[in-house]
Formats: C-alpha cells, sequence, structure tokens
C-alpha cells in the first residue's frame, strides 16, 4: 500500500489540510481491489456479445436446414407446366401431388346462371310487386312496393336468395342484373315476376348466360366440373380453365418436382453455415490492436468447430446418396461450404427420393446436423452455447455482488474518514489560537511579553 502525504505546513500556520483530497488518496487503495474485477467483467460481457451472435447464426442455421428436413418443407413443392396456357392453367400444385404427365380435353367451360330484367328508361322510377327464385329446387319469393332498380337490388341481395343483383347501365337506360351465387348447371335461375313500373308496364326478366357445368376428359376419362377452378381430378392440382380445345390435340400438363425452391433452400444452408465458420474464425485471432479477441482459446470455440465438422459427416446413406458432395455440396480448406447448382439440379433430376431420403430419412444427414446444431444451440437447455452463457452469467453475478460489497465498504469508511479527518483539520486550525492564549497566560502570570523579545 502506498503512503499518503498530507500537507498542513508549519504546525503553528493554522491553515490545516485538504480532508476531500487526503480521503480520496486513503480511499484509493481500496478502490483498486475493484479494478481485476471490473476487468474480468469485461471480458466476460465481450464473451457474452461473441457467443449471443454465434447463438443467433446457430439457429439461422437450424431454420435453413429445417426447410429441407421438413416433410412439408421445399420438397413437398411442386411444379406444372400446360403445353396450352391459353386453354389450362396451372393455378397450384400441394405436396399431394405427384410427378408425371396428364393430358386434358376441355369439351366446354362452366358457365354461372345470369338474367337481366327489361329495360328502365328512367333509373328513378319505382316498380311494385313481387319476384321469385328458384336454384336447384330451392325457391324464394321477394314483394316489392315502389322501389328503384338500386333499393330492389340491395333488397335481393339482403334476402338470401342465392343470387346476387346490382344495376347495368347503359345509354338506353338500366337494368337489374341477377347472377347466381352457385356456377354450374346446379346454379341455374329459374325466375317468375309480377313486377309493374310506376305506368303500370309489365317487368320482366329474361336469360343472359345459361348455367352449365364444364365438360372435360382428364387421362381419358369423361367428367365434369360446376366451376372452370377444377380441384381433385389430378390429386393435388388445381387447374384453371381457361377455353375449349381441340379433342385432336389434348393439353400436356407436367408435374414436375420444384427443383428451384430447393436448390435456394441448400444454398440458404450454405451461406448459414459459413456465416458461424466465419464467427468462429473471426474469434480465432487477435483484434486490430494485437488484442487476443473476446473468445481467443476458450474450449466453446473448438467445441463448436469440432461438432460442426463431424457433422458434415454425420448420418446413413440414402440409396445412392452418401455424402453432401454427390449434392454439390463441398468444403474448402477453409472450412466454408460451396454450392454446385448444376450438380444438384442434376442429382434432383435423376435420383429425387434418393436425396430427400438423405435429408429427413431416420438417422439421416439432415437429422443427424439438425441434433447437433441443438446441441451446440443457445435455445436448447443443455446448448453449448447456452451453457456457456449461463456460466459466464454466474461468475458476472458473483463479481457484480463483490463489487457492490466493496464499494460499500468504501462508502462506510469515506464517513467515517472524512469524519476523523474533520476533526483533525479542526484541531489543526484552532492551534494558532490555542498558543496564542497560552502565550498571553504566560505573560500574565510571569511579566514576559514575548513580542517584545
Amino acid at each position: 500500500m502506498g503512503t499518503v502525504g498530507i500537507n498542513f505546513g508549519p504546525i503553528n500556520s493554522g491553515q490545516g489540510f485538504d480532508v476531500a483530497s487526503t480521503v480520496t488518496q486513503i480511499l484509493a487503495a481500496e478502490q483498486a481491489i475493484e479494478d481485476p474485477w471490473k476487468t474480468q467483467l469485461t471480458n466476460l460481457q465481450a464473451q457474452d456479445t461473441a457467443l449471443s451472435k454465434m447463438g443467433t447464426d446457430l439457429s439461422t442455421l437450424a431454420t435453413s436446414l429445417q426447410k429441407l428436413t421438413d416433410f412439408s418443407g421445399v420438397f413437398a413443392g411442386k411444379q406444372g407446366s400446360s403445353s396450352n396456357e391459353n386453354a389450362v392453367v396451372i393455378s397450384s400444385a400441394t405436396n399431394l401431388a405427384s410427378a408425371g404427365s396428364h393430358t386434358v380435353v376441355v369439351t366446354s367451360l362452366a358457365q354461372t346462371s345470369t338474367q337481366f330484367s327489361d329495360k328502365i328508361t328512367n333509373s328513378a322510377d319505382t316498380l311494385t310487386g313481387s319476384l321469385s327464385i328458384t336454384i336447384n329446387g330451392n325457391q324464394k319469393n321477394l314483394s316489392v312496393s315502389g322501389q328503384t332498380l338500386s333499393q330492389m337490388a340491395v333488397s335481393i341481395n339482403g334476402a338470401g336468395m342465392g343470387v346476387s343483383a346490382a344495376v347495368v347501365t347503359d345509354t338506353q337506360g338500366s337494368r337489374l342484373s341477377i347472377v347466381s351465387s352457385t356456377s354450374g348447371a346446379a346454379g341455374e335461375i329459374s325466375m317468375s315476376t309480377l313486377l309493374t313500373d310506376a305506368n303500370g308496364n309489365s317487368v320482366g326478366f329474361q336469360e343472359k348466360i345459361a348455367g352449365q357445368d364444364a365438360d372435360l376428359i382428364v387421362d381419358g376419362l369423361n367428367t365434369s366440373s360446376a366451376s372452370n377452378t377444377v380441384t381433385g381430378l389430378i390429386p393435388g392440382v388445381t387447374l384453371q380453365l381457361l377455353s375449349k380445345t381441340d379433342p385432336t390435340n389434348p393439353v400436356q400438363i407436367q408435374i414436375v418436382t420444384d427443383n428451384n425452391t430447393i436448390e435456394s433452400a441448400m444454398a440458404d444452408f450454405v451461406n448459414s453455415y459459413n456465416a458461424v465458420v466465419d464467427d468462429i474464425q473471426s474469434e480465432e485471432g487477435k483484434d486490430a490492436n494485437g488484442n487476443p479477441m473476446a473468445l481467443f482459446g476458450d474450449p466453446t470455440l473448438a467445441l463448436l468447430q469440432n461438432q460442426l465438422s463431424q457433422g458434415l459427416l454425420s448420418g446413413a446413406a440414402s440409396g445412392s446418396i452418401k455424402n453432401l458432395s454427390q449434392l454439390g455440396v463441398t468444403v474448402d480448406k477453409t472450412g466454408h461450404l460451396s454450392l454446385d447448382g448444376d450438380t444438384m439440379d442434376s442429382i434432383l433430376n435423376s435420383n429425387f427420393s434418393d436425396v430427400q431420403g438423405f435429408l429427413q430419412n431416420t438417422g439421416s444427414f439432415g437429422q443427424m446436423f439438425s441434433t447437433t446444431l441443438n446441441n451446440l444451440s443457445s435455445t436448447s437447455t443443455n446448448g453449448a452455447i447456452a451453457l456457456a452463457l449461463k456460466q459466464n452469467s454466474s461468475q458476472e453475478a458473483s463479481l457484480n455482488q463483490s463489487i457492490s460489497d466493496q464499494d460499500a465498504r468504501i462508502a462506510s469508511d469515506k464517513t467515517n474518514l472524512t469524519a476523523e479527518l474533520n476533526t483533525a483539520n479542526q484541531i489543526l486550525q484552532s492551534l494558532p489560537s490555542q498558543l496564542n492564549q497560552i502565550a498571553q497566560l504566560y505573560s500574565a502570570v510571569t511579566g514576559f511579553n514575548q513580542q517584545q523579545h
């Protein structure tokens, strides 16, 4: 411990000393005890930052892998093409669709039943009477009293009659349009009316479009659909019929695996893996000032590196697929992955099921590597990063408590020292007065005057 100097000049000067400065000097040694604790705390917090980033990047890597290992993920997607997209297009192809080709002939399109009223020259004219609408044997009636066409449309739409009504206007007048809510033959509208206008003239309805089903031939089988959006005829595939086709030239529908989405998911996996490798390698060296990085020499870093590199070699073969390199994924000398898209596209086209099995089967690479990532993560209770962060947290709590306890001791010592030194300082400052009193007393007793000698 260093010495503390107190400068108060000659003892009879009465100037005393700087109490606050003296207390600060005395307590500096106690304050210095905290320095190694604070340094260790700063180092642990830097480790937490690096570990947390690795945990985040590992989570991203796990998510990218899940897209490849999930049974309803990218391998479930399908793509479809049509040889005549002016006649038949594929709206969607789900995981229920099987790769293959199909033929479609459209002999007629589905139509939705539509009726129009007679023209009303003045849209403000009112109608009175009743109308009856029957669809598929279900009859609904509506009474009308002094309503314009717009008001009638509102009444019909609110009556749940199985149709939608709207006013259509051109240069010659207005009509009430009635469109069935059910497409195809089952939605055919049958109407009877007893409507008259304000002048007593009858107002009737005429059919504009008859309700009919679409007729088509799928893979040689005759079938029909109430809608031009056809589902279920080819499992997992939704077709949109746009026009009739030549029976002698069927539309060719091709269902294939969605290679592009799978390859994109694999590219995400490769990039996410490389991000974790970058995290590890960035902690193995020194910073710009030549100081070791926060995790330099930390065993968690070596564990991550070993587990990840070994994980790339894990998992059982699936048929002819035994390793990642057969999928176009290779490792360079720096530990980073790269993907050859052409190689992966080729193997997907030639051996799709084995590729899928290599990533999704029990004991496969995909499943084993997922387990590896879980064992390293910051989200799993027993993950390597989670345990490292937990250990750091425990040490940080202990250090913070030690610092807090030392701060409390310093505060108490400061209070006591300040009080004691203030008392000593008051004594020093009062010495000239006390000496003067002694001198006066001495002079009074002896008759000796010090100021004259």
